[in-house]
């Protein structure tokens, strides 16, 4: 009788199985809703399920749905107690909602959110993210509730221990969030140096157009590009020339490179890139092209406010 069971139950088994493993196929593939759609009656119905409690969390979390998240990341950290991610993502979904309520509401969360990335840093050692996460809260929270430099540079200098970019990326944002401008230009290039990934050049150009420095944004954008070969680059020269009113005709040709390369793996849409384009062709006075690239982003995306309000800056030239 048990064979004659356990053969009846190994094709169910089988098909819910693949059933988990669509849905984080649709969750890689960024398709929410969908993966919402069929994990949740399967997940809420199988509640000890933790695979399931755990993708239907996912889906739930990438669409903001943030106490529907938490309700199913607690439920998986009572089932799992000493697994560190569940106490992460848990942390995650909490910190995320206290950044979209008001401050009291926020405050009773910050507790909860701090325990719980500090209960997956002590389960496991070499959890990074956990790590980043505290870097980034300990400089967020105000000293009065517990956020400190100190602290910071703790988690920071155990990720340094794990890996030395992320150590360096995260020392740079500590610097950064502490306006010590010269210390965290200098993490940043280290990084550059120890990692050179796309996300570390993004980091030190982003870091120079916040100091109002486009020219030092732009050549390290340009290196980025040299080394990985990106067309998402072309589009972030442009954007830095058309906002700052420079290099124009090196961001024009950039996203003239943009456009005709484009694919949907680029990220920004090609509307944004028509905008950029507008700006500088605003900037050259140059009205009917600025007025013809306007038009192809508002036809793109009618709905973005900023479209519509370059398109009456430029007819108001």
């Amino acid at each position: 009788m048990k064979k004659l069971l356990l053969c009846l139950l190994v094709p169910v088994l089988g098909m819910a199985q693949q059933a988990l493993d669509d849905v984080a196929l649709l969750l890689d593939k960024k398709n929410y809703k969908q993966a919402e759609t069929i994990i949740e009656p399967y997940a809420l119905a199988n509640p000890t399920n933790k695979r399931a409690v755990e993708l239907l969390g996912d889906a739930y979390g990438y669409q903001a749905k943030w106490d529907a998240a938490i309700k199913q990341y607690k439920l998986l950290v009572a089932l799992e107690p000493n697994e560190a991610n569940f106490h992460y993502k848990y942390g995650g979904a909490m910190g995320m909602k206290a950044l979209e309520v008001n401050k009291v509401s926020a405050l009773m969360l910050i507790d909860d959110v701090e325990d719980a990335f500090l209960k997956a840093a002590e389960l496991d050692s070499k959890h990074i993210n956990t790590r980043w996460a505290l870097v980034e809260l300990y400089m967020q929270l105000p000293g009065i509730v517990g956020g400190s430099v100190k602290k910071s540079l703790k988690y920071a200098n155990e990720l340094e221990a794990l890996s030395k970019v992320d150590g360096d990326l995260a020392k740079g944002y500590i610097y950064e969030y502490d306006d010590e401008p010269e210390l965290a230009e200098t993490y940043y290039k280290r990084a550059i140096t120890t990692g050179g990934s796309i996300t570390c050049f993004e980091k030190l150009a982003n870091f120079y157009e916040k100091q109002q420095q486009p020219d030092k944004a732009i050549a390290t954008i340009e290196a980025s590009e040299k080394k990985h070969k990106r067309n998402a680059v072309h589009y972030q020269i442009g954007k830095v020339a058309a906002e700052y009113n420079l290099q124009l005709e090196k961001g024009e040709n950039c996203l003239k490179r943009y456009l005709a390369n484009y694919s949907v793996e680029d990220g920004v849409p090609k509307a944004w890139a028509n905008y950029r384009l507008a700006q500088i062709y605003k900037h050259q006075n140059r009205k009917k092209e600025a007025l013809k690239h306007i038009n192809l982003a508002l036809a793109e995306l009618p709905k973005i406010e900023v479209f519509s309000a370059e398109k009456s800056a430029i007819l108001n030239r």
